[in-house]
């Protein structure tokens, strides 16, 4: 099948956050969907090649109360008195679990830095942009969390040197109705030479 240049763009100006609070409550994401997202994220451009995606994926509903638990204690340790917010600790705890699915983003360093990390990085964002946009096609509704707790799971993940969390993906299928795009025009941010 031959996808159009009007049907990729289509797809990547829908392209939206959609946040846990608007999934639909107990809807499970199937595996079958989640493996898709996966293979399509290992099609991310790396240079070398170091293919520096690894991921984590919180499915069932033990491990993803197991990240819930994680994130709001990880909230509470955390937070100082004069910033703590009831409402971000609930939102902590919940996202998880109003989720069909949370993939912890995480990116393996080459172990011979063979290449700036900046460039793996960039390959691991281009990883989770290639889910985010199968995502779109599907109507599952996603979005990139970073909060200070994923930046800190190495031993929530167990990682294993030169890896670390970059955030986790959240996935559910939602109701939403399309949102338009909030973008200014991009002859604003272009020069021509």
């Amino acid at each position: 099948m031959h996808i159009t240049a009007t049907e990729i763009s289509d797809i990547i100006r829908r392209r939206r956050s959609i946040f846990p609070k608007s999934y639909v409550p107990g809807k499970p994401v199937e595996r079958a969907v989640i493996e898709q997202l996966l293979e399509n994220a290992n099609q991310a451009p790396t240079h070398k090649p170091t293919e520096p995606w690894r991921f984590q994926v919180f499915h069932s509903e033990e491990s993803r109360r197991r990240l819930s638990a994680y994130l709001s204690d990880f909230y509470q340790k955390n937070t100082p008195p004069e910033l703590f917010s009831e409402e971000k600790l609930k939102k902590s705890s919940e996202n998880p679990l109003r989720s069909g699915a949370a993939i912890a983003i995480i990116l393996q360093r080459d172990p011979l830095e063979s290449i700036p990390e900046f460039e793996e990085i960039a390959s691991v964002a281009m990883a989770v942009q290639n889910m985010w946009l199968t995502c779109t096609a599907l109507g599952l509704g996603c979005y990139w969390s970073t909060p200070r707790a994923a930046l800190k799971a190495d031993a929530f993940l167990n990682l294993a040197p030169g890896q670390r969390c970059l955030g986790f993906f959240y996935l559910g299928w939602h109701e939403m109705p399309e949102l338009p795009g909030k973008r200014r025009p991009v002859a604003e941010k272009t020069t021509w030479l």
